[in-house]
Parts: structure tokens; sequence; C-alpha cells
């Protein structure tokens, strides 16, 4: 490979990389049942996640998911769209009532579907009794708009006082470009990260499941009872960031405890915990994962894991309760620990006891080393030379008799670690070479729990396509 003049490709990326992001607002789906609520979650978020039947109360629990809105004529933002259950005011046996208010309040917009077809109904009208006074901004979206009767009783809505009302078929997609831009228009404005730490003083954020331990170890770890802990899951109710030192280094602790604020219930399904998490770690260099060490590795642990690994974050795991465990315990948290170890690339790992305070001081140097790991520059030199041996080792695939040949490559990030590579043409982002590639980094560099980036830019054009 031969080095060139690809300074200004390289100052691009570069700069995109270091652009600070707003972050993440939060959209929460919402309504009494058998509205249409998960269709249009799927409507929108382009693919068949939630679970739709003609039965009220089937989505039981809420779904989330990252998503792009674009309409043309207003800025496109990302955000987490969550899918909830059907609010029944007054009938809540099961209290599904209370873990959608979780959302509400968690949310910077709601979109409130209504039936059409059905017209106004006494139970929309108590739903948006509760909706109300939590002062949400509102989008009332009038669903099944592809039939006479939705387009004729449209104007019934109006009672509600919305000023944003959009008619739609989520089903057959009808309207959506108008409920988008509607929602872009009623969005808030970016909120900006809060202040960054100092320079050079890292900000570590402790994440992982409703009451796995976070708060106790923080409180461990700062000597004091910093943050309220309590047995029942969802009692931390806002993030806190805690500065400390230790063995003379800095560093800011941010407590997320899975919920943000105003959580009232204890029934507070995963995939809300993994939504709040996520803003924390838009704020953090590194997330140290607390897994309850009696319960191992569950669906929710992973999935706070792969939303730490998607932000492109370093992470250190906190096995916590470890003092609790038996030995058939223990080897059923070694048998569910291979996945996790798998996703994040054989992430450093404490076993701890917050309660106790073993080993609690290890996390540190943990943390120090992989902190390290997500800062490591190469020069150029080192870059090609590295490639070089690569593809030596393991030859390119080819393409109608075509081999994938890299041209030139070099480092444009660190935290985390980011490559760009010239080549002859791009690689999926599945594509097994671009798996080998970043595997051979990661154990030639020693990365224990940091991602990797690779940015695959062919050769003559001005577009770089990213497939992280």
């Amino acid at each position: 490979m031969s080095e060139g003049p690809h300074e200004a490709a390289v100052a691009a990326v570069t700069r995109e990389a270091a652009a600070p992001t707003a972050l993440t607002p939060t959209v929460s789906i919402v309504g009494r049942p058998n509205v249409g609520k998960s269709t249009l979650f799927n409507r929108i978020v382009g693919r068949r996640q939630a679970i739709v039947h003609d039965m009220p109360g089937v989505t039981r629990d809420r779904l989330s998911a990252f998503v792009e809105l674009d309409r043309g004529s207003v800025e496109a933002r990302g955000v987490e769209l969550i899918d909830t259950g059907g609010l029944v005011p007054g009938d809540d046996p099961l209290g599904l009532n209370k873990q959608v208010m979780v959302a509400v309040e968690e949310s910077d917009l709601l979109l409130f579907v209504v039936d059409g077809r059905a017209g106004l109904t006494t139970a929309d009208e108590r739903v948006w009794h509760e909706l109300r006074p939590v002062g949400k901004p509102t989008v009332l979206v009038v669903n099944k708009g592809d039939t006479r009767d939705a387009k004729e009783r449209f104007a019934e809505f109006y009672s509600l006082g919305l000023e944003e009302m959009v008619l739609v078929s989520a089903e057959h997609g009808i309207g959506t470009g108008d409920l988008l831009e509607a929602a872009l228009r009623s969005l808030p404005p970016a909120e900006a990260p809060p202040p960054a730490p100092a320079e050079g003083v890292p900000a570590v954020a402790i994440v992982g499941r409703p009451n796995v331990g976070k708060s106790s170890l923080l409180n461990k770890i700062v000597g004091s009872e910093r943050t309220l802990v309590s047995p029942t899951p969802g009692t931390t109710r806002d993030p806190i960031d805690t500065p400390i030192s230790f063995d003379d280094k800095d560093y800011v602790l941010i407590d997320t405890a899975g919920i943000r604020r105003r959580a009232k219930t204890a029934d507070q399904p995963e995939e809300l915990a993994v939504m709040m998490a996520r803003r924390q770690i838009e704020r953090a260099s590194l997330a140290v994962l607390v897994i309850d060490a009696a319960q191992g590795v569950t669906t929710g642990d992973l999935a706070i894991a792969g939303t730490v690994w998607e932000l492109g974050r370093a992470a250190v795991v906190a096995i916590n309760k470890w003092d609790l465990l038996d030995e058939d315990l223990r080897e059923e948290l070694e048998r569910s620990w291979e996945r996790l170890d798998q996703l994040l690339a054989g992430p450093e790992r404490v076993n701890v006891s917050a309660l106790t305070g073993r080993a609690v001081e290890k996390l540190f140097p943990a943390i120090d080393r992989t902190l390290v790991s997500y800062n490591t520059e190469l020069t150029t030199g080192e870059v090609n030379r590295f490639f070089e041996q690569a593809l030596i080792r393991n030859k390119p695939p080819h393409d109608k008799g075509r081999s994938w040949k890299v041209y030139y490559a070099t480092q444009v990030g660190t935290a985390p670690p980011t490559f760009m590579l010239f080549a002859n043409r791009t690689l999926p982002r599945s594509h097994t070479y671009r798996r080998y590639l970043e595997n051979r980094l990661r154990a030639e560099l020693a990365l224990p729990g940091v991602p990797i980036r690779l940015v695959i830019r062919k050769r003559g054009k001005e577009k770089a396509e990213k497939e992280r």
C-alpha cells in the first residue's frame, strides 16, 4: 500500500467523528388499546418488530427502537421511539397503566393515537385526561385514515384542543410523511449534553438493569450514601454526577440507575431501562455494566451492552453480589457469560460485592487499562504495515474476478479507535472479511472491551461509506 495525499478526506471524517451530539429525544406512541399503535410503530421503524393483534392489550411491555425522523422541509432528528401498551384509565389489574405513564413522563414528545373510524370515544377522552396534566408536547394521530368514516369524523377530535392533528393510515402508510413532519416540528429544541468534565477527566457511566446494585456500588466507591438505595427497582430518580479521585486520578461517575426521573412503579420492563441508560451512556467515555451475579447474564444485560457497543463506548463489567453465589450459581453465571464476553470483545471483568466492598478497588485499574486502549493512537506507518500484514495473512475477497485492494490506510480518530481505508470498493458491514480485519486489529492492539470503527472509502469518490 502506498501513502497518498488524502488529508481533506481524513479531516472531514475526523471532524464528523469529533462533533458533539445532542442527547437523543424520546418519542412515545400512546393511546387506548387496539387503535393501531404497534402498527404505527412498525411503520415508522420500517420493520415488523411490535406484536400486532386485534385483541386489546397484546402489547404488554414497551418496545423501543432508535430511528431517524427525516422529512425534507424540517431538519432530521434521531429519536428513541417507544411503543406502549394500551392505556385504560381506571382499569389496571396488571399495572399496565403505570408502565405506560412511566414512559409518558420520560418522553420528550407523545404521539397520541386514536381510531378515526370509531370517531372520538369516551375512552379517548379519558386517556387524554390522563395525558394532558403531564404537559408533554403531543401530536394527535387519527389512524385508519384510509376509510370514509375516519375522514368524515376527523373534525370530532378538534374538541380535544390539540394543535397538531394528522390523519394517517398506519397499515397502508398514508399520511406518515405528514406525521413525521408534525413530530419534527413538535420536538423540543435539541438538548445539548451536560457540560463535559474537565479535560483529561474521564466520565464513567454506571449502567445496568434495575436493582442490580448500581447505586450501592457508587455509594461504596464514594464512601457515603450519595444516592437513594432501596430493594425496590427504580428508586433512583435522577442521574447523579459524582466527581471522585482514586490513586490521585480524577473521574466523574454517572449513576444512571436505569430510570432517569420520576419513576413511580416497581414493575418496569427492561426495555425502558435500556432506553433511559442510553442518554447517560452518550455522555460517558466508558460504561461499567453491573450484572447481578445470582441472575447471571440476562437478555436485558445483553441489550444494555449492545447499546454501549452501538454508541462506541468502552466497557468494563462488574459482577455484583459475587459473595452470594454458591457453586451451582457460579457455574450458571459462567455459562451465561460467553455471549456477553463475545458482544463486548472480551471486556475486563471484576467480581465485586457492593454490600461488603469486596474487590471494588479493582474496578479503577480495569477502567484505567480500558481507557488507555480506548484512546490508542497509531502512526500512519504502523496502520499501513498492520493492514499489509493482515492482507497477506488472509487473502482479500474477490468479486467478479477482481480482488479487494487497499491503497492507503490511516487512523482518523480515537475513543473509539477509528481507521479509514481507501480501497477499490467498499465492504458491507456484515462482510466476513471486514469482521476479520476488526478482529485482527483488536487482537494485535489488545483492546478488550473497546469497539473499533472501520471507515472504508472507495477511491475516487467523495462520499465515504461507513458501515459500523
